[in-house]
């Protein structure tokens, strides 16, 4: 059996290159893609503590932040291939199409 320590360290190191490539980078597709990480990493951190005290309300939180993750996947990706189509480019600072 692998020792909760472990998965948190797993988990904070993910978490961790989520924000850095959050914050470095100016490609929306990768931006999105390092959300998803981040996301990916807290539930991992759930499941291990669900694990660790024997309970299964980790992992229903889990399923929950799944669903979230995927409808916010499927409608910034329609809002990420509007905006190429639009602006025919894919860098945040070239997309300003919310400025006033």
């Amino acid at each position: 059996m692998v020792p909760t320590n472990y998965y948190l360290l797993l988990s904070a190191i993910l978490f961790g290159l989520g924000v850095v490539a959050f914050v470095f980078k100016r490609n929306i597709i990768t931006i999105f893609m390092s959300i998803e990480l981040m996301l990916n990493a807290v539930n991992l951190a759930f499941v291990a503590f669900s694990q660790a005290h024997g309970q299964t309300s980790g992992q229903v939180f889990v399923l929950f932040v799944i669903v979230v993750a995927a409808a916010e996947a499927a409608v910034g990706l329609g809002i990420v291939i509007l905006t190429a189509r639009n602006r025919q480019s894919l860098n945040v600072e070239k997309v300003d199409l919310l400025k006033l």
